[in-house]
């Protein structure tokens, strides 16, 4: 076999920069055409041929479409020409990283909170996060439940002690100022909102269990966000139920546990 030959001259940089280079310069081309018209680059005679336009408006409309797919919620509220008007600056900042365009528009709630044109909607950011953790909910990591029976047979003071752990698909948000779960699952559902709507707190558990896979959602109050914060940040299930308490004094902590290990939202548990 013959010795492998290394290059120690700078070619292999050199061609690393000049590649780096003609990537941007595409790019840039691509989603930012203006910018890139006045300017002398590697893809100069490649932009300025009619094929590329062509090829450019594609992209653009894939990655709108897919903003649209991930998004359906915010869509529906503003309607398809708001929403796609308002992706287009989107698209062209902040291009998809992945090939999975269902992972497109992970900080587009961010986008919207800052897009001017939003303002006068201040609940399409929550709505916007919400459809995202429908999202993360649905390509998250599989695992299995918490065994509910595993759980009872443990003497109390080791109960305590367990550190329960969110499913991996499981995701859970808290509005304190806007009943952003009841919007989102309006128009998740496809169904008309009250006239009246009371303009109140409210939240939302999403989990993916069962054979289906399909990804479920369901009311949750503060008790139970703040409960499942405290089980992601390690606490033990003892620190939980306190955290749960302090913001919701009322809150049934059986019926509240008997919940998460019946919608398949925590997974095995683990002590140190």
């Amino acid at each position: 076999m013959s010795p492998v030959v290394t290059r120690d001259d700078g070619l292999g940089d050199e061609l690393g920069d000049e590649l780096a280079r003609f990537q941007n310069d595409f790019l840039l081309a691509l989603y930012h055409p203006v910018s890139a018209s006045g300017t002398a680059t590697a893809v100069s005679k490649l932009v300025h041929q009619p094929g590329f336009a062509v090829y450019r408006n594609t992209v653009i409309k894939t990655c709108i479409d897919a903003l649209e797919a991930n998004f359906p919620c915010v869509a529906r509220l503003v309607g398809r020409e708001w929403f796609r008007a308002a992706a287009l600056p989107y698209v062209r900042a902040t291009p998809p990283t992945s090939v999975m365009l269902m992972e497109y528009g992970a900080d587009y709630a961010d986008f919207l909170a800052d897009f001017a044109p939003a303002r006068a909607l201040p609940y399409l950011p929550g709505v916007a996060r919400l459809d995202r953790l429908w999202t993360e909910a649905h390509l998250a990591a599989d695992a299995p439940a918490l065994d509910a029976h595993a759980l009872a047979a443990l003497p109390a003071e080791a109960l305590g002690a367990q550190r329960l752990r969110p499913h991996p698909a499981t995701r859970w948000a808290w509005h304190s100022d806007q009943p952003i779960y009841t919007l989102w699952h309006a128009n998740r559902a496809q169904q008309p909102l009250p006239d009246n709507l009371p303009w109140t707190a409210d939240g939302v558990l999403l989990t993916r269990s069962g054979l289906d896979g399909a990804v479920r959602w369901q009311a949750a109050g503060p008790g139970l966000c703040a409960f499942l914060d405290a089980c992601a940040s390690d606490r033990t299930l003892a620190e939980a139920a306190e955290a749960a308490l302090n913001v919701e004094p009322s809150l049934d902590l059986p019926g509240l546990l008997a919940d998460l290990l019946n919608a398949g939202a925590l997974t095995a548990a683990k002590t140190r």
